[in-house]
Parts: C-alpha cells; structure tokens; sequence
C-alpha cells in the first residue's frame, strides 16, 4: 500500500515539475539565462568559424577603437562581406578590456565606418548582436552616445547593400538596434531581444528585480515570442543545452541560416556586378513601417 502511494505521490510530483519547467516565466528566464552564459560563443568565435581571410578594421577616424565592437572584411562562402558585432569578455579582466559588450560613441562611429565601406564598394553586411546594452557612462553621453546610435539606425534604414542582422545572446535595446536594422533579421534559439533587461523592467513595474523571470515573459524576449509577433524573420536553432554546449555545432547552424539568407538577398537584389537599390530599400521600407501596426 506504502509502495503504491510512493509511486503514486512520485508521478505527481514529476508532473508538478514538468508544469512548473512550462510556466512562461521559467521558459522565459531560462532563455535569459543561456543569452548571458559566459562561455556563450561570441562574434570572433562565429567570424573564426565560418568565415576566412578576416582582416579586422579599427577605430572611428574621430575618437578612437572600441573593443566592445568588432568588425571587418571576410570571405564567407567564397564572397566578400563585411561582418561586425558586438564582443564580450570571458572572465573578469577580458570583459573589463571589452566594456561588457556595451559599445561607447566611437563603437558605433566604427561600425558605421564599416557599413560606408561596404556600401561603398558593394559588399553585404552581417551584424551579430550580443549586448546588455549601449555604454552608459558619462563620457559616453558627453562623447554623443545617443546622436550615434541614431545616426545609425539612420543609414542602415538606406544603405544600399543588403544587410543581415542576427542576435546570437543579448538584443539590448538601443545598444543592440544600433547595428540591429536589416532586410533580415534573425535570432540564435536561446538569444533574447527586449527593450530594457529583465531585471531594469521589473524594478521599475514593480520595484522589486527578484521579479525578472516574470517581467521576462511579459515583454516576450524570447526568439520564438518575436517570431510570432512578425519582428524576425527566422530562428537559427542552436544544439541541445545551448550554443556553449557544442560552438562548432552553433556556428555550423549560424552559418546555415546566413548562406540561406545571403543567398536569398542575391536572387532577389543581384542585379549584374551591384544590387537593385530601389527595390532593396523599398523592401526594407515595408518591413519597417508594418511593425506595431495596430488593426482593430
């Protein structure tokens, strides 16, 4: 009798939990979780991976180099590209020398040097997200953080080559918009894309930041929550336990998806030696203007 109520209260609890590992809040907070897993692979592990004859190009020609923003040219399946992103630390020392990922002013200068230098000779652009945010210091504010960002976002939204934007960890807010505008737009399976951090929403709602987990399922930062709500385009799906489990089997899929979408871009755009601009940014025009659209 013991034995069958045992084995009775032991299926119910196993139930429990599996209702609790179901909740939103926890699928939630775990995707937050691997976004920030510190052996996470970061941009020069991805360029490493995939890409060859990567020659990395410094510095903003105003202020200086940023080395929470990296980026050059790269051969990727035989084509030239530029590819940029944002570069976190390992451990405490590499992530003081990065910022944390959170690019000041001249990061963005530098990325934007990057993308005038692919437009200018015709090449697409790749950008990989993976930050907490924009550096929010005050040298980076008197430096012209948010003019930056803004100007930015202004010339992706005209660039006239096709640009492919992917969030493989952290997608954080205007830090991460800053680089984050494209013809496409994809997200690694655990990666998240929000405006402020969990833990930023839930102290101002709520003033309490133990209430992350459900701040996190409430502002629907997950890659499959954006995916339904029309603002990527594609999940790039990552090896079972996380991108850290197995990088090799990350960057194959990254690659995967980023062939399939360059390669997309091409049979639509390519027109001869350049691209058919006016269609390209017509295209990029709608994509934009149809986010948020409220329909009663």
């Amino acid at each position: 009798m013991v034995n069958k109520q045992s084995s009775r209260f032991g299926v119910k609890g196993k139930r429990t939990e599996r209702a609790i590992a179901e909740l939103p809040e926890v699928i939630a907070w775990r995707k937050v979780e691997l976004a920030r897993h510190p052996q996470r692979p970061r941009t020069l592990d991805y360029i490493a991976a995939f890409c060859a004859d990567f020659v990395e190009l410094h510095g903003d020609r105003l202020y200086g180099d940023d080395p929470a923003l990296v980026g050059g040219l790269a051969s990727f399946n035989g084509e030239t590209i530029v590819i940029l992103g944002h570069q976190k630390g390992r451990d405490s020392r590499e992530n003081v020398e990065r910022h944390f990922g959170m690019p000041r002013p001249e990061g963005y200068r530098k990325a934007l040097r990057l993308m005038r230098l692919a437009e200018k000779f015709g090449f697409p652009v790749v950008t990989l997200i993976d930050t907490p945010g924009a550096d929010p210091t005050l040298p980076s504010e008197e430096r012209g953080q948010a003019w930056a960002i803004a100007a930015n976002l202004f010339a992706m939204a005209q660039l006239r080559v096709p640009i492919v934007a992917v969030v493989t960890g952290e997608g954080g807010s205007g830090g991460a918009l800053a680089i984050g505008v494209g013809d496409r737009v994809l997200m690694m399976e655990n990666a998240i894309y929000s405006v402020v951090s969990p833990e930023g929403c839930a102290s101002i709602l709520w003033r309490d930041s133990s209430l992350a987990p459900k701040a996190a399922a409430a502002m629907k930062v997950t890659a499959q929550d954006l995916l339904d709500g029309g603002i990527i385009d594609a999940i790039v799906p990552e090896p079972p336990g996380g991108a850290h489990v197995d990088p090799a089997a990350a960057a194959a899929s990254l690659r995967e998806a980023l062939l399939t979408q360059l390669d997309e871009l091409s049979c639509r755009y390519r027109l001869g030696t350049g691209w058919c601009v006016d269609e390209l940014l017509a295209h990029r025009f709608v994509r934009y203007r149809r986010l948020g659209v409220f329909v009663e």
